[in-house]
């Protein structure tokens, strides 16, 4: 499928396609041309919205142009296919997290904004990401990055009625719980599985969903799901680097609500992402 498309959009020189396990949601290959160089290709099996690609692609140059951070080289965009330069993979050294640490401390505190949102709706995956603009960081994130998810089927077959009116409760209680904080460009997707590596040995990111949301979105992902051990530094590092107070890290668990109840919507098996919700919101149960 993935050679038939290139050959399509008018890439034909490829002769060969390795397939490829990065990412979840897409298909994706390993593209070598006849000159030696390689693409890295992904597509749906299924369509799943015109302007999908066209809005990784834009992302991908956000996050480049605004944000400073390292990105793949979009070659080609397409209603059905993304085709990227490729990265290289990661070093498993606690240096390289310290770099990828300057790198999201200098996107965060050179983009701030008073308006959480996107010029328009993007996606997370295979799923709509809503992105109406909003001056208030709490209602945003309330309305468009947890409840959203309320309606899709499959969260609606996980929690029960009075999940919901916890998960209710526990929004309405977001100023409480977290500090008010500043929207800033964020990637709105960055766990350790989007990060990787330029040839010169600098990080890069793959796969965003990108907004003007809090910072502390993005360091939720990566501190909430799995990471490998050396990562630790990065959060010491961007902690010095943006004035974290002590303690900040508690705080994420909640933050990551927004990426549970999306792999919840998203998957049957949504990796513990139902009984995390549960925990959250445990405390907001009435009695």
């Amino acid at each position: 499928m993935l050679l038939q498309r290139l050959h399509s959009a008018g890439i034909d020189d490829i002769v060969a396609v390795e397939p490829s396990t990065e990412g979840m949601a897409a298909v994706a290959g390993l593209a070598t041309r006849r000159s030696g160089a390689r693409l890295f290709v992904k597509t749906f099996v299924q369509p799943v919205a015109d302007d999908l690609f066209a809005h990784e692609a834009e992302g991908l140059q956000a996050l480049r142009q605004l944000g400073g951070l390292a990105t793949p080289d979009v070659v080609y965009v397409g209603l059905n296919m993304l085709v990227l330069s490729v990265l290289q993979p990661r070093p498993q050294t606690p240096e390289f997290w310290e770099r990828l640490a300057h790198a999201l401390a200098r996107m965060h505190t050179s983009t701030v904004s008073t308006r959480y949102g996107w010029e328009h709706d993007n996606w997370l995956g295979s799923s709509r990401q809503h992105n109406g603009w909003d001056d208030d960081g709490f209602r945003f994130f309330a309305e468009k990055r947890v409840l959203r998810w309320l309606s899709e089927p499959r969260v609606q077959a996980k929690l029960d009625a009075s999940d919901r009116r916890a998960l209710e409760r526990l929004c309405q209680r977001l100023p409480e719980l977290l500090p008010a904080q500043p929207a800033c460009l964020t990637h709105g997707d960055l766990w350790s599985q989007n990060v990787l590596m330029t040839a010169d040995g600098e990080p890069a990111v793959i796969d965003p969903a990108v907004s003007y949301m809090w910072a502390e979105v993005d360091l939720s992902h990566l501190w909430c799901s799995p990471h490998p051990a050396e990562a630790r530094r990065l959060f010491d590092v961007y902690a010095e680097l943006t004035g974290r107070e002590s303690g900040w890290l508690d705080r994420l668990p909640l933050l990551h609500l927004r990426q549970h109840m999306a792999l919840m919507a998203m998957y049957d098996y949504d990796w513990g992402s139902t009984e995390a919700v549960r925990a959250l919101v445990a405390p907001f149960r009435t009695r």
